[in-house]
């Protein structure tokens, strides 16, 4: 003989409410994190371009700031890099700087971002 199922399977609306939520602030803190992640992207990139051929820290500093202002960079300019001269005779740029991003009312998330031309 068969049982019948008293029971059901599956979310129930409030469930599914809670976690349309969740997906949906995800997507919020995602749509807000991606601009910033890349232009840290162009700034790895504008930084390694700028040190190859350079001949001094204000080469590196100056080919900075065109690399930047092609790339869309705001958030650092050639002044914010500090550039030494490695042991074999090139340059190496390094950079940090904080990206605050406002979420809504009091609350927003603060990223840390460093880099170097040697990628470390």
């Amino acid at each position: 003989m068969i049982k019948p199922q008293n029971r059901q399977a599956g979310v129930s609306l409030l469930g599914l409410i809670i976690i349309l939520a969740l997906l949906g602030g995800a997507a919020v803190i995602v749509a807000k994190v991606l601009p910033s992640v890349a232009e840290n992207r162009s700034i790895e990139k504008a930084i390694s371009v700028a040190v190859v051929g350079a001949t001094s820290p204000q080469d590196v500093r100056i080919k900075f700031d065109k690399n930047a202002e092609v790339g869309y960079i705001e958030t650092i300019t050639g002044k914010d890099l500090e550039v030494t001269k490695a042991p074999d005779g090139s340059y190496v740029a390094t950079y940090s700087y904080e990206k605050k991003i406002p979420l809504g009312g009091p609350v927003s998330l603060l990223i840390d971002y460093a880099g170097s031309s040697k990628g470390s």
